[in-house]
């Protein structure tokens, strides 16, 4: 799991306060689905072109965070 997992959660939780169980179900239900799925493609991937180029290709992954620049903004809470 991600180092943000747990800070995401809460803000997930604080969106719906009224279904924490279900976000929680929800979000660590497709936390480990999505890195199943990602393991397997990476896998793949590495059969086919190689391990060191998987590596160079995981290591843009990060600048996908960028994105989360245009991603909107929550009013305040007073």
């Amino acid at each position: 799991m991600a180092s943000a997992f747990a800070s995401i959660m809460i803000y997930a939780m604080d969106l719906v306060p009224r279904r924490i169980g279900r976000i929680g179900g929800l979000f660590y239900g497709l936390n480990f689905a999505l890195g199943g799925i990602a393991a397997a493609f990476l896998g793949g991937l590495t059969d086919s072109i190689g391990i060191e180029k998987v590596y160079v290709v995981c290591s843009f992954l990060p600048v996908v965070g960028i994105l989360t620049v245009f991603l909107p903004r929550l009013p305040a809470k007073n």
